[in-house]
């Protein structure tokens, strides 16, 4: 049970009170959680001072991603029984914390520490921080689900945009074990202080609270979009939601390879060439990918809100195998485009992100769509070790048979052009919800505000 200032009876919003503040308490905890896409920086500095591959650096990242699919999915309903204000307290206590066991890893040369530290006691903030504002700001946006949900999730896309540079100021260009020590200590304390803002700030609407003006019936003409609610537990009874995972999961992996060793790729992509990249030339790679990540989680949402859900998708996982293809024969003769399609890829990453919360709604309905949408990101989870896996283990490998450049690569684009195009057919099985998974009205209308 949640308890004291924590317990939803005790941040029902009063009236008069604007939903507009529900945002920027989402996005405290986004952009601090957000700093897990950074972690590329901290690849190379953790690999030189703890004498690591490139595979063994990317655990703490790959077990984070891990346990946030896991912590989502089964809190989920523990956040829609508590409420968000519970969900973020639990969030900032386990993503500062995870920093804080991290850096006594790095200081006594204990890399298990930074695993366990980051990856799984952060990484359980990171799942339950992740969802615990998603269904609240669907309650409060109906109007604008896609709008709402990617103004916050575009928070998680945009934190290495802060982090990055952040990061990288911290560590110097050749940083020892101690100022990576200091580096996480510092980022432990700063992160659950920004993130406590959040937690005093959320409020959930009152029971029957709408938008003024505002009628479901006006967007009950498309025909994607269900009037019905749809529990969780029958959610995993539908094809639907093996559909919606399957594309999460792929859309992810692609994405997430590039951005899990953005910084080695890119200075690897054009070592040896007429314009190489340098460490602080690739941060600065790392923060224009988050930029457009953060951006696409905002842009292409409120374009789902215009074109559908489903034609979105369409678009993520299409184009975005496209440009895998043009990355993939190209190589490296040209930065800028490289860089144009990387930005890409990593803008319908964030967007697919971002459009799923209101792709989950407009399917199943509002009732228990945070915690449906908890255990769809089981699929992130599968993501997260896949797409490193594949992009880490085939470079290692391709670097012992002694090839470099592009060639470190080539082989991990093609098999994402075609994870992307097997995404791209999954969508298109996506029907509406058959009539028996739906819920009786009356059941709905208990316990259903998270």
């Amino acid at each position: 049970m949640a308890l004291g200032f924590l317990a939803r009876s005790r941040i029902v919003a009063p009236p008069g009170w604007t939903r507009w503040l529900v945002p920027p308490a989402a996005l405290s905890i986004h952009l601090s959680i957000g700093q897990a896409y950074a972690w590329s920086v901290f690849k190379t500095p953790l690999e030189k001072t703890m004498h690591l591959s490139g595979t063994e650096s990317g655990l703490p990242f790959q077990l984070g991603i891990v346990m946030l699919g896991l912590s989502a999915a089964f809190g989920g309903t523990l956040v829609e029984k508590n409420g968000p204000r519970w969900a973020m307290f639990v969030a900032t206590i386990c993503f500062g914390a995870g920093f804080l066991v991290a850096a006594l890893g790095v200081a006594t040369g204990q890399f298990w520490l930074v695993v366990v530290g980051y990856g799984g006691i952060g990484g359980i903030g990171l799942g339950i921080g992740y969802i615990s504002p998603v269904s609240t700001l669907i309650k409060w946006f109906p109007d604008r689900p896609g709008m709402a949900t990617g103004i916050a999730i575009m928070g998680f896309g945009g934190g290495a945009l802060i982090a990055s540079p952040w990061s990288s100021a911290m560590l110097g260009t050749s940083p020892a074990a101690s100022d990576i020590a200091v580096a996480f200590l510092i980022h432990g304390i700063v992160y659950a202080v920004f993130m406590t803002m959040g937690v005093l700030l959320v409020r959930v609407p009152a029971d029957g609270w709408k938008p003024a003006g505002w009628e479901p019936k006006v967007l009950e003409t498309k025909k994607l979009i269900s009037t019905h609610n749809v529990s969780a537990a029958n959610a995993l009874k539908t094809p639907q939601f093996w559909c919606l995972w399957i594309v999460l999961c792929l859309n992810v992996t692609a994405g997430i390879g590039i951005l899990e060793k953005a910084a080695p790729m890119i200075t690897d992509f054009f070592k040896g060439t007429s314009a190489p990249v340098g460490t602080a030339a690739a941060a600065g790679f790392v923060a224009m990918l988050s930029l457009t990540n953060m951006l696409g989680r905002f842009v292409w949402s409120s374009v789902s809100d215009l074109v559908g859900r489903k034609n979105i998708y369409r678009f993520y996982l299409g184009l975005g195998a496209v440009l895998y293809l043009i990355i993939a024969l190209t190589t490296n003769s040209s930065k800028l485009l490289f860089v144009l399609c990387a930005m890409l890829i990593l803008s319908f990453y964030g967007g697919g992100f971002s459009t799923l919360p209101a792709y989950l709604k407009d399917l199943f309905g509002n009732y228990q769509v945070g915690a449906i949408h908890g255990r769809l990101l089981t699929a992130w989870s599968v993501a997260g070790v896949l797409g490193p896996l594949i992009v880490d283990g085939i470079a290692d490998s391709e670097k012992s048979a002694g090839k470099s450049g592009p060639d470190l690569y080539a082989t991990s684009f093609y098999i994402m052009i075609g994870l992307l195009v097997v995404g791209f057919i999954a969508n298109e099985f996506v029907r509406p919800v058959k009539a028996k998974f739906h819920e009786p009205v009356a059941s709905t209308q208990v316990g259903s505000e998270a």
